[in-house]
């Protein structure tokens, strides 16, 4: 089983990390829709991919506009139908990757629109994986590289299954059609690409700048932790402002300020985790309000706004223990 998260244990008293669980992290909290988050059984056999039928995307056929996409014409396939509109020329989109995309989804037979992130102006981040995500979007986006708009017609089997989803309007008998921007694509050897910040303060922890996906060295002073929160880039992305009611996905390693030992990383568990703001202990949320994605930022929590007296157990955390973080900020959710 694949260690938990520190973070996603935080003791009564202080909010709990509910966006993550043993397993992957759920981010579908992304869409205020059921689309295409996975339905709750998924089990189907790798699907045969052929190259259509698909309907023709009548105006936004550029990458990143929101399209328009003709009613389907006869009768869809019964395999998964996939179609690289516009290949991109980024990085190559794997299985288990989390991908940043928009998308728009409707109804092969009456080209009902029933979800789309163009509208919304937030771009959908969520995990390539079994139970995350229906399976059209997890076989037909492998290999497809960011940069790329891809089609694809999706049938029941491969969609919602025969319960459909009625909370978007799906029939279990229902084809769907989606058009897909891939804006990223992110995994455990992800890094920020920020531009690098002096590290003037010699009180404060020094953080490793290395973008190589492994985990950055953080060197802690021998001089007494701060009393109160410290949040400083260490590389400073372009990306948007990071809002206290966002979910982030990140990588991240935390030490102890009384000695430097490790005590939970990312990189360590090679899996990302994504968390709302508003789930995680009070060191963490407001450290990261108002940082921009790309960024990695030196987080120093005093105890009062971490575990204070009652840290997890078995984490090799002391009580009021000063906790010091080096955080990737890859997307917002």
């Amino acid at each position: 089983m694949r260690r938990r998260s520190l973070l996603i244990a935080v003791p009564a008293g202080l909010a709990t990390l509910a966006a993550c669980g043993d397993d992957d992290a759920d981010s579908s909290e992304a869409s205020d829709s059921a689309s295409p988050s996975a339905p709750e059984t998924s089990a189907a056999p790798s699907p045969k991919i052929v190259d259509g039928p698909l309907p023709a995307i009548t105006a936004g056929t550029k990458f990143g506009e929101k399209p328009t996409v003709a009613k389907g014409s006869g009768d869809p396939s019964k395999d998964l139908a996939v179609k690289t509109v516009i290949a991109g020329n980024g990085q190559t989109v794997a299985e288990n990757d989390y991908i940043q995309a928009h998308y728009l989804g409707q109804i092969w037979s009456s080209a009902k629109v029933f979800d789309n992130s163009y509208d919304r102006k937030t771009p959908l981040v969520i995990q390539l994986a079994q139970g995350s995500i229906i399976d059209g979007w997890r076989y037909a986006l492998p290999g497809k590289k960011v940069g790329s708009r891809v089609q694809m017609a999706v049938p029941p089997t491969w969609g919602y299954g025969t319960q459909g989803n009625s909370q978007a309007g799906i029939k279990g008998t229902d084809t769907l059609v989606f058009v897909v921007d891939v804006q990223g694509t992110f995994n455990a050897k992800s890094s920020a690409k920020g531009t690098e910040v002096a590290q003037d303060n010699v009180d404060l922890p020094k953080v490793g700048t290395n973008t190589d996906g492994k985990a950055p060295s953080i060197e802690v002073p021998e001089t007494d932790a701060p009393t109160k929160l410290v949040a400083n880039y260490i590389l400073e992305g372009d990306g948007a402002e990071v809002g206290a009611e966002d979910s982030v996905l990140v990588q991240y390693k935390g030490v102890l300020w009384d000695g430097g030992k490790e005590f939970d990383a990312t990189y360590t568990n090679k899996q990302l985790v994504s968390f709302s703001l508003q789930q995680v202990v009070k060191g963490w949320a407001q450290g990261l309000t108002g940082k921009k994605v790309g960024s990695r930022v030196l987080i120093v929590i005093p105890p009062d706004l971490g575990y204070g007296d009652n840290p997890p157990q078995g984490s090799g955390i002391k009580k009021d223990s000063t906790l010091v973080f080096s955080v990737d900020i890859l997307a917002k959710m």
